[in-house]
């Protein structure tokens, strides 16, 4: 692993006390260029990861409460009219920046979480009729409470897929959360900037040049054909993402080239929120089609 990934990965566990493989799998999800989804109780450090994210890698970190009275307009921006020139100017929204984390994205009307879609495919924003690019890198942090939590509502499945990953940090252990009631989990304004954002893009273009074996190629599609035998299973685009985050994961083991534990590794963070559909199962999917898979090679 770089050795500034290792100091990012060493600073934010001073700050998430406890919490480094969920760590490790969030800055997975950046360095594969993907959108990540928290989902949790109140109170767990969903926003904490967020923003500590942003400030270890130099990032430009905005924070949005998504309410049910929330406009589309409030996220994208909108043209005002400039009383000296008489044409209209367009005034860019919170979603330009380069990490937004989009608050409680469940309890937003269907209207303004579709806003989001053109952005985190495209990292284009359309407003009156032109386009307006995103900065680079671009990058939806969204935090989501349970669906049986008040006010909530379950997000659509094309929104579900554009989230390369699904996070859940849980309950800290005994040992960690006796660490924060003691006072000894750092708080961000400690944190030091590791990385710049050109860093960042540079670390992305060596994640893309990790290499994957034709097997392990075929491994993969044994999982994705595996999850459509049980029901709607993973889209071409799901492959895709798992591609990416298993590179990541390699890229962060050290490995120029993906083995099946990183497959396996990031496997349910990937796949489990487009298999359930955004409702947690007892028995996650994820792990059924791992049992199954690797029962037959």
């Amino acid at each position: 692993m770089p050795a500034p990934l290792q100091r990012v990965i060493s600073q934010l566990s001073g700050v998430l006390l406890g919490k480094e493989a969920e760590i490790r799998l969030a800055l997975t999800g950046l360095l594969a260029g993907g959108h990540l989804l928290l989902e949790d109780l109140p109170g767990m450090g969903k926003t904490t990861l967020a923003e500590a994210l942003a400030r270890c890698l130099g990032l430009q970190f905005h924070r949005l409460h998504f309410t049910s009275d929330l406009l589309p307009a409030d996220l994208t921006g909108v043209s005002v009219l400039d009383p000296a020139s008489g044409q209209f100017r367009f005034q860019p929204g919170p979603l330009f920046c380069q990490v937004l984390l989009a608050d409680e994205l469940n309890r937003a009307s269907p209207r303004t979480q579709s806003a989001l879609l053109e952005a985190m495919a495209s990292g284009v924003v359309s407003v009156d009729g032109t386009s307006h690019q995103l900065p680079q890198p671009f990058v939806v942090i969204a935090s989501q409470n349970g669906l049986d939590q008040t006010g909530t509502s379950p997000l659509p499945e094309s929104q579900l897929d554009r989230f390369l990953m699904r996070l859940s940090l849980g309950y800290p252990s005994r040992e960690a959360e006796a660490a924060m009631l003691a006072g000894q989990q750092a708080p961000l304004h400690v944190l030091e900037q590791l990385l710049t954002p050109t860093d960042l893009i540079n670390l992305q273009g060596q994640v893309g040049a990790v290499s994957v074996s034709p097997a392990l190629i075929h491994y993969a599609l044994d999982l994705l054909s595996t999850s459509r035998e049980l029901g709607p299973g993973l889209s071409p685009r799901a492959g895709l993402a798992l591609m990416a985050a298993a590179k990541a994961w390699a890229f962060l083991e050290g490995c120029d080239h993906v083995l099946p534990d990183h497959i396996q590794a990031v496997f349910p963070a990937v796949a489990e929120h487009r298999l359930d559909g955004g409702h947690r199962r007892s028995n996650p999917l994820s792990s059924q089609i791992l049992e199954r898979v690797d029962a037959l090679r």
